[in-house]
């Protein structure tokens, strides 16, 4: 199969979706750009906003509950271009797996090819879900890229162990020690013993600083773009998600995270009932409704 070559296209009433290979460092990558409809009446605005959706954690271009291909059709039919893709060694991207803090040469190539098939898309919105959001602004850490106008981060990972231990002390452990019950249980030996340590465990990580090492860690990275960068930002949390609640611990902790947050302000959305990846379609629904409405806003 040739690099670029179409392996198909599909007409659906928001747009045709054309699946195609395209080429990064020597791996091929697929992807699926979704083209705007051509009996939708959009804005030139959205005409010239194009969208590239990073996948998060270990998933292909669909998404979960097939979320990224719901987005990706409402934008569409709202009249923007969008293109979702597997990174390398994921799904059907060929090479070895990478780590979300290593798959920039993948988005620059994915915006790319957004722009080649759409000739019109003059700027480009990332918009990640979990490592895909961290993902995202560690791109433009590392690949300052001026096409890119927007970001759009749903529940952004900032996870280490100090991190994940300060959610569960005090959105598990918290509650629990504040239970009768669990005291009765405790003082009558019902309580293994390895939940106690556990419990300790947790109480020693969430007190731990981040180690120093020679390079800044992804956290830091990410609160450098947050602070510098010059487009939208768009941060959606749901209210139902540990790693939604870690990101909220970890920037109110974080001094570098607490000043960017307070020198540069974000559109901000809590999804309250949502999980991690919306698997409720009202969820999905209300997620493409504050996209939809942010994109239209960017200047």
């Amino acid at each position: 199969m040739n690099v670029g070559a179409n392996v198909g296209t599909d007409v659906d009433a928001v747009g045709r979706e054309e699946a195609l290979t395209f080429g990064c460092e020597g791996q091929t990558l697929v992807g699926i750009v979704h083209h705007p409809a051509t009996t939708t009446a959009a804005s030139p605005q959205a005409a010239r906003t194009g969208v590239v959706v990073i996948v998060g954690g270990p998933q292909y271009r669909a998404g979960s509950h097939r979320q990224f291909v719901n987005l990706a059709r409402a934008l569409a039919a709202a009249g923007h271009a969008v293109f979702r893709f597997d990174v390398r060694g994921m799904g059907d991207g060929t090479g070895g797996l990478r780590d979300f803090e290593h798959i920039g040469p993948d988005v620059a190539a994915a915006i790319d090819e957004l722009q080649r098939r759409a000739p019109g898309v003059q700027r480009v919105v990332l918009w990640g879900l979990c490592d895909g959001a961290s993902a995202a602004l560690l791109y433009l850490h590392d690949h300052p890229d001026a096409r890119v106008a927007g970001i759009c981060l749903l529940n952004p990972w900032v996870r280490s162990e100090a991190s994940l231990a300060r959610t569960h002390v005090r959105h598990y452990y918290l509650q629990r020690l504040l239970q009768a019950t669990f005291w009765r249980k405790l003082l009558s030996g019902r309580i293994a013993g390895d939940a106690v340590r556990a419990l300790w465990r947790n109480l020693r990580l969430a007190q731990q600083a981040p180690a120093a090492g020679p390079a800044a860690p992804f956290q830091s990275r990410m609160a450098k773009t947050w602070d510098h960068f010059e487009g939208s930002l768009l941060l959606v949390l749901s209210g139902d998600d540990y790693t939604a609640r870690e990101f909220t611990e970890f920037t109110q902790a974080d001094p570098q995270w607490r000043q960017a947050l307070a020198r540069r302000s974000a559109q901000r959305h809590e999804l309250v009932s949502a999980d991690h990846t919306l698997s409720a379609a009202e969820d999905q629904q209300a997620m493409n409704a504050i996209t939809l409405r942010w994109l239209a806003a960017l200047s």
